[in-house]
Formats: C-alpha cells, structure tokens, sequence
C-alpha cells in the first residue's frame, strides 16, 4: 500500500515516542517512524495536517489507499470513526549522518483541559494531552523541501523583521527565531494564556522579545496585541518585514496596522489566520 498523495506532499505513519509538558497550556508531543525519511523541509513554519484516532481506536482512519480519492471518501466516513484532523506547524526535526529524517516535534496548545475548565476541550487538546509511547497518528506533511506550505519568506534586502504569533503560532516563531542569522534585527512579540507558557528562545538574532500574557477577563483574539504594537517604537527600517500567525480576527487587525498605519508594503507583510475565535477546524472548512 502506498502513502504518497501527490507530490509535493505526502502522507507519513507515525509513532510517540516521547511527550513533554513545556507550561500549563503547552505539550510537546515528538514522533518517529520508518516513512520520515522521505519527509524534507526546509521551512522554519512549516505547515502539517495531523489526523488522530477517536478515543478507542488504534490508529486513525484515513482511507489513503484510495491515493487522490482519500479526501472526499475521508469526508464521507461517519463521524465517530473518521479521524480527526488539525493544522499544526512543524517545531523541530532530527535528522541522521545522511541527511534523512528521523524524528519530528510538534507543539500542542491544550485547551480545556484543566479541571473546571469554562470550555471543554477539542479532540486534539484531549488526545494529545493524553498521548505516550506507541499512539499512531498519520501525518500529511512535505516530500519537497521547498514548498507551498512554508510562509515564512523575507525578502534578501530586509532590514527589520517584526513579528507576532499568539499561543498556536509560538512553535512557528520559536523555530523562525532559531535560524535568523546573527545581526539580523527582529521585534516579536509573542501572547499566551498563562504565565508558565513563556519559554526561553534560543537566537543568534538581535531580537527584542515581548511575552503578553492574557487576563483571565481577556478574550482570545482580543485587541491586546494591537494596543502593544501600536505603542511601540519600531527601529527606523526602510525594507522591513512583518510575520503575523494565529486567531484570524487578530492576524486581520494587525495587518491593517502595519500597512495602513506604519506603512509596510503589503507585499513584505506575510499573515495567516491558525485559527478563529469560536469556529472549530471543521466549521472553517466548510467555509473555504
């Protein structure tokens, strides 16, 4: 049986071979498996379509042997048994003496899973706050380093690179920070839910860092993002760059900033919507 789809993406089975909890409301989850060494990027926000088993299943239910027909007959399995899908960015990978892959990370944001949550958790907070050794997952990720699915993209005469992710979008900046090359000048800022989730970022880069955590009171998607940006002082730049990931709603509000009021050229902004406040990943695909 094949897992290739069509270049330059593929499907990928994989195993857990190791969970850490970063803070309250992040998990690493790191994944192996014999398929990864034809998995190649190059990106530093690559992006990956994770598919999970429902609770009681060994493994989740894709019908991949149907090479380009798996979408539409995935879609048509009932709902207990078809797996559950989530975007994710790549965090990490490991590669051997010859350049393959052999392990990746992925970064989980956990929602609702706390006792007395407001909220009850999705599938992915509860599977992956769940997850050990041995639990298989499926993975649709790139079999061409270079790809569509890698966003993060500044042009060579960049000159200031300002950057803002939410709690989804921390793995992305995490690994963007990690290969800025020393010297390069970048101003990210980075909002979780809690305290405990800052992490300490690794960069060669002179980059100044600003964590914001959210009030209980705040919303997700809240304009306390824009409020911080609006009130910075950004280092004169005359080609600068902007990188904006997470809630939809916010990524929009930010975008109109940098260009209609920093005057950014559109063109060197880069925004992607994670996720929307109140819509789950199935509702924002019956939308597209």
């Amino acid at each position: 049986m094949t897992t290739a789809v069509a270049a330059p993406f593929r499907f990928f089975s994989l195993q857990v071979v190791r969970t850490r909890r970063l803070g309250p409301s992040l998990v690493r989850v790191s994944f192996a498996g014999e398929d990864l060494r034809h998995f190649l990027s190059d990106g530093c926000d690559q992006s990956l379509s994770l598919f999970l088993p429902h609770p009681g299943q060994s493994e989740p239910q894709v019908p991949i042997e149907l090479g380009d027909g798996w979408w539409q007959a995935w879609r048509e399995l009932p709902d207990d048994v078809r797996a559950v899908m989530r975007s994710y960015t790549l965090r990490a990978l490991r590669r051997d003496a010859y350049g393959h892959t052999t392990g990746i990370d992925i970064d989980f944001v956990l929602h609702g899973v706390e006792p007395g949550a407001a909220a009850p958790a999705g599938p992915a907070s509860r599977w992956a706050s769940r997850a050990g050794t041995g639990d298989r997952v499926l993975l649709l990720g790139p079999a061409i380093a270079d790809n569509r699915a890698i966003r993060f993209r500044p042009p060579q005469d960049t000159d200031l690179v300002a950057i803002w992710g939410d709690d989804t979008a921390v793995p992305a900046v995490s690994a963007i920070l990690e290969t800025l090359p020393a010297g390069t000048r970048a101003r990210v800022w980075l909002e979780v839910h809690d305290a405990g989730d800052i992490q300490d970022l690794v960069t060669e880069a002179d980059a100044e860092i600003t964590w914001l955590v959210r009030e209980g009171t705040r919303a997700e998607g809240s304009p306390m993002a824009l409020d911080a940006i609006r009130a910075a002082q950004l280092p004169a730049a005359a080609n600068p760059y902007v990188w904006i990931a997470g809630e939809s709603g916010c990524v929009k509000a930010l975008r109109r900033h940098f260009v209609g009021e920093r005057g950014v050229d559109r063109r060197r902004v880069t925004f992607v919507g994670y996720w929307r406040q109140g819509l789950s990943e199935e509702q924002l695909r019956e939308q597209a």
